[in-house]
């Protein structure tokens, strides 16, 4: 869920195409010898460093779950606090002095700066969200925050969305604790509330009330990308999220003539509501390549031999997903109310509508809204503007070089959540902001399936995986 942040620069140009994607990337042929792999190389833990690196990824990605953080929305929540705490007693425990920072009872923060070798250097963020959305008991296999290991995989929710970062993120700490070596720049770590509501509480509260604390930041990296996706030619894609679709969560009040249930009413809210929200359902909404897309796009016709059209996404496999709803903005109808009485036409219906937009359509987004809602109909509502990052920065390409580093194999391109991120709070501040949540699984194991559904779960593995590549990246 995003924080109704607005980003005046979110649809900055980037450069475009296969070529600037690959050399940011590494890329395609001859990758291997990309610049920056070989150093990326040196940099990476020891055999030794990495299986305790990993076993206190998974230590701390079960003890995060046990806390029953779930954000219900509209500012009710549980365990933000009591988990934010327990963050910041590991943190401590490493020797750097961390702040919790509480928004509202119950709703709190954790954010350390780990100084770096060189204090001139730019710092980075490296932030993730502690709470989680509900999760129904009785839907699940076991009990949702048990945090159990068992089967190759940590169970729970939360596992893969977020806490399975937050616990890299907790494993780097004590490396650095145990090995005594510190990162070349300062990092900020930030350990954040209510991702999974507006964000408010959390990412929006720090920017708003602590903007100090990122003094100095150029960049951030969060969810969601750096994870494997497997391509139908046997290569594995690693997308990097360097853009998100803004977010317009409208509320449309249709109006009518109110009247006895009985008599004939030409004039009926919940009939027109209705007929609009078919409007919606049955509109297509054009194709618009950003420029983002437009380097996956590319990028994948570059690797496969083949031209990638948006209109024929087929034989892409999992990767088909990464650009179906990146391609078009797109409007879903969520909630309906009307009426209270069965013998009672009422006046007014009201229409939830979730819009979410690409970096550079805002007017006609908006001016395709208002045309579809028709005569007698308002909206109102609040709206982030998408975000973008220039995918060619240092930061994208050491970021893929570590990935590149663990797996040479890796294909990296940049790509845009269909979602948004706190990110878009961030971006507030100037901090453009990039998906790298590293991780492997092998085929068939769809994170996308879990996240926000039953039985969520991360493979050990992957976490090793990923805690690895995080502590490469962080120490390059």
């Amino acid at each position: 869920m995003s924080d109704f942040a607005k980003n005046a620069d979110g649809a900055r140009a980037v450069p475009t195409g296969a070529a600037a994607a690959a050399a940011a990337a590494g890329a395609g042929a001859g990758a291997e010898a990309a610049p920056g792999v070989a150093a990326a190389r040196s940099l990476r833990p020891s055999a030794a460093d990495a299986e305790k690196l990993a076993a206190d990824a998974v230590a701390a990605c079960s003890r995060l779950i046990q806390f029953d953080t779930s954000n219900f929305g509209a500012g009710e929540s549980r365990g933000e606090r009591q988990c934010a705490e327990w963050v910041a007693e590991q943190i401590s425990d490493a020797g750097f002095d961390p702040l919790v920072l509480e928004s509202a009872p119950t709703r709190a923060n954790t954010v350390v700066r780990i100084p770096g070798t060189d204090p001139t250097a730019p710092a980075l963020l490296v932030h993730g969200h502690l709470d989680v959305v509900p999760a129904e008991p009785a839907d699940w296999k076991s009990y949702p925050f048990s945090g159990e290991v068992r089967d190759g995989a940590v169970w729970g929710r939360g596992a893969l969305d977020m806490k399975d970062m937050d616990s890299m993120m907790l494993a780097f700490v004590k490396h650095l604790a145990r090995t005594g070596q510190r990162p070349p720049r300062d990092l900020v770590l930030a350990f954040t509330a209510d991702e999974e509501d507006t964000g408010d509480f959390g990412a929006g509260f720090l920017v708003r009330e602590h903007p100090d604390l990122f003094e100095g930041v150029t960049a951030g990296i969060s969810e969601s990308g750096g994870h494997s996706v497997h391509l139908t030619d046997g290569s594995r894609l690693y997308p990097i999220a360097a853009g998100e679709r803004g977010s317009a969560w409208m509320t449309v009040t249709v109006r009518g003539t109110a009247g006895h249930g009985s008599r004939r009413n030409d004039d009926n809210a919940i009939a027109k509501a209705a007929a609009m929200i078919t409007r919606f359902a049955e509109y297509q909404w054009p194709v618009r390549v950003v420029p983002i897309v437009k380097a996956l796009l590319d990028g994948l016709s570059e690797h496969l031999g083949r031209e990638i059209s948006p209109e024929d996404l087929s034989g892409l496999g999992d990767a088909a997903p990464l650009l179906a709803d990146t391609l078009r903005c797109s409007v879903n109808p969520t909630m309906l109310r009307a009426g209270y009485k069965h013998n009672v036409i009422p006046s007014e219906a009201n229409v939830a509508l979730d819009g979410r937009l690409l970096p550079g359509t805002e007017a006609e987004f908006f001016a395709t809204v208002d045309e579809l809602l028709g005569p007698d109909a308002t909206r109102s509502g609040d709206q982030s503007f998408p975000v973008s990052a220039d995918f060619t920065a240092p930061d994208f390409v050491a970021m893929a070089a570590a990935i590149k580093a663990h797996d040479p194999a890796a294909l990296v391109l940049p790509y845009c959540m269909t979602g948004g991120t706190d990110a878009k709070a961030f971006a507030k501040l100037g901090i453009p902001g990039f998906g790298f949540v590293p991780g492997r699984t092998p085929v068939g194991f769809d994170a996308w399936e879990y996240v926000h559904g039953v039985d969520e779960h991360v493979l050990v593995d992957s976490l090793a995986f990923g805690v690895s590549v995080l502590t490469t990246y962080l120490m390059s």
